[in-house]
């Protein structure tokens, strides 16, 4: 481009002015190509060349590639989702490995919970049915083992339904409350996981700890002393 450019004025310069004015031409055309030569120079650095290292360099570009279009979830989002549903702050943060521990508790405590009130409910009317000293109701028979005999003994047993009744009834209200726990630690994990999610993990994040020596001056400051210790240096 520059060479056709030349040839241009040098003709042009020929045509119209003669060798005179040609050599004022040649003396522009060649100012102008060492600006032109100079910018170039110029653009060429301050082009930083490693910005092409990963279109040179296939992984780089596909690493590159992987980080433009990496997922980042939205706490906000996260947590609304998991109040909602249980276990969907998990699929929005792409934790599906998380889902099985998430519905295994609810279903744990579901199963306690129900247990709990089936064997509370049957010793209430156990203890209901002892307590009336009426022989029509004796369901409490049927906590005992076959043919088992309480005749002289009914305190006692009184006793130990309720006993029993309270035990159950405990537990069942400890099934409720470990079931809405397993509820906000899901909501919990679904939110801290996506503010989390940003957060440097990387190999350069390192933490050594090894021996060192201290110096040690006292209150004077005249006298020195050292003394062995440890040294902890965190690099990120």
């Amino acid at each position: 481009m520059i060479r056709t450019a030349r040839v241009i004025v040098i003709i042009c310069a020929l045509l119209s002015a003669g060798r005179a004015d040609a050599a004022d031409c040649l003396a522009a055309t060649d100012t102008t190509q060492t600006n032109m030569v100079q910018f170039n120079a110029d653009t060429l650095a301050a082009f930083n060349i490693d910005s092409l290292a990963p279109l040179l360099n296939p992984r780089k570009m596909k690493a590159a590639s992987r980080k433009n279009h990496q997922f980042i979830p939205s706490p906000k989002r996260a947590l609304w989702l998991a109040l909602v549903l249980p276990g969907a702050g998990q699929i929005y943060n792409r934790k599906y490995w998380k889902l099985p521990i998430i519905y295994g508790g609810f279903i744990g405590c579901t199963y306690a919970l129900l247990w709990n009130q089936q064997m509370y409910d049957d010793y209430s009317q156990a203890y209901i049915d002892i307590m009336d000293d009426d022989p029509a109701t004796a369901s409490y028979n049927n906590m005992l083992p076959m043919g088992y005999d309480i005749s002289g003994r009914e305190e006692q047993f009184k006793k130990i339904f309720k006993h029993k009744r309270d035990y159950y009834r405990k537990y069942r209200d400890m099934s409720i409350f470990a079931f809405f726990g397993v509820y906000l630690i899901s909501v919990v994990d679904a939110y801290v996981d996506a503010q989390l999610s940003t957060f440097d993990i990387s190999k350069d994040l390192s933490l050594s700890v090894e021996p060192a020596a201290i110096e040690v001056t006292n209150n004077m400051g005249n006298r020195k002393s050292h003394a062995v210790g440890v040294q902890c240096s965190l690099n990120f």
